[in-house]
């Protein structure tokens, strides 16, 4: 009995360590989506947002901190035509120019901001108050930090990307359509599948389940064709008419499960004259809940994450769905802002997370449950 506790604590202590192995990507980019820019590639990293203060006419004052410490003695210049401020050892510095030890040349025009002095034995920081205030260089141990989550980041993600309504009702339209047709089409031909004998049944069935071999690429080109030459291209129509056409994986997800209801209730409701389309709503689909559930979630995960059919079919900006937004958003300019992405990243992961949390109850029993009759 011992050992088998023993064996039960140490099963649960490894699941544990493997899901906290797996969420700490997600827990990096909520901690990085709730810092400022500064802070999102600050070596060593660092786990919660930090605000900095210092203390300036009796009132905390708060600042922006650089993240690595300033040599001493030093001069803190600035490069002639940029922004940035840096320390440099005073025997760098002369005539107004920075000439690094070994550089040769002529040097780097700067200009002379602030004298650290040699004798603090602490490290020093630079600090910058205010938007584009002038930067100082104060002793670390002036500098005072609390955590301090920035969720206005949130919003400026959503202001940087323009269209975001638009990309998130692009998505939603097509999440909705796709679930419809994917359910309702699966529904009807695993129904065909599973509770009508007709001449080859099984056959059929395996050459459905054959095209899940054929991988996208394959179709791709010809799909695309298929559309350029509908007019279809630079409309939504490409990215969910197909789901009208059942899939492979849901009609075996969906014959499956229908297999575990018994032949009786149906025989009882043709016996009464119920047509076949009749016991399928009334019978078989309220039966079988779960399962529509697993296969309606299945198709809106694909269509909330799916990127390349996007890519291939849409080319104004405005029809853009949120993957394929947010990869703009990334490439829009020279430099990433960080702390933006990856707030955006965690407005777009949200949904799947508090739809699988509501879902899963109907998730788990909709997969436990399918396959016990074959």
């Amino acid at each position: 009995m011992k050992t088998t506790a023993t064996s039960q604590g140490v099963s649960y202590l490894l699941l544990l360590l493997g899901a906290a192995f797996f969420l700490l990507p997600l827990i990096w980019m909520l901690s990085t989506a709730l810092k400022p820019v500064e802070q999102t590639m600050s070596m060593p990293p660092q786990w919660l947002p930090q605000a900095y203060e210092i203390e300036r006419d009796g009132k905390r004052v708060e600042v922006r901190r650089s993240e690595t410490p300033l040599v001493t003695p030093s001069l803190l210049v600035q490069a002639e035509g940029s922004g940035s401020a840096f320390a440099v050892p005073v025997a760098e510095v002369v005539e107004g120019r920075w000439r690094p030890a070994g550089g040769g040349g002529q040097g780097t025009v700067v200009t002379v901001l602030q004298a650290i002095p040699a004798s603090a034995a602490a490290p020093w920081s630079l600090v910058y108050e205010g938007k584009g205030g002038r930067p100082t260089a104060l002793p670390t141990a002036q500098v005072t930090s609390r955590v301090a989550p920035r969720w206005e980041n949130f919003g400026g993600a959503i202001r940087d990307m323009h269209y975001f309504p638009r990309y998130l009702g692009n998505t939603l339209l097509l999440c909705l359509l796709n679930v419809v047709g994917a359910v309702s089409s699966s529904a009807l031909a695993a129904y065909g599948f599973s509770r009508i004998d007709w001449w080859g049944r099984d056959r059929v069935f395996i050459v459905a389940l054959g095209t899940m071999m054929i991988p996208f690429p394959v179709v791709m080109v010809p799909l695309y064709s298929l559309f350029r030459a509908m007019g279809w291209i630079g409309t939504l129509q490409p990215l969910w008419i197909g789901s009208f056409c059942a899939g492979a994986f849901n009609v075996f997800l969906l014959r499956q499960f229908f297999r575990t209801i018994p032949q009786d209730i149906t025989e009882a409701a043709r016996i009464d004259g119920c047509s076949e389309f009749r016991i399928l709503w009334q019978i078989i689909l309220p039966l079988c809940r779960p399962a529509l559930v697993v296969v309606g979630l299945f198709t809106f995960l694909g269509t909330w994450n799916d990127f390349l059919g996007p890519l291939l079919y849409l080319t104004d900006q405005k029809d853009f769905t949120l993957a394929l937004g947010l990869q703009c958003y990334q490439s829009q300019s020279g430099g990433t802002e960080w702390h933006y992405l990856m707030a955006a990243s965690t407005i777009v992961i949200l949904p799947v997370i508090v739809l699988f949390i509501l879902a899963q109850r109907s998730f788990i029993e909709g997969i436990s449950m399918t396959g016990i009759k074959g």
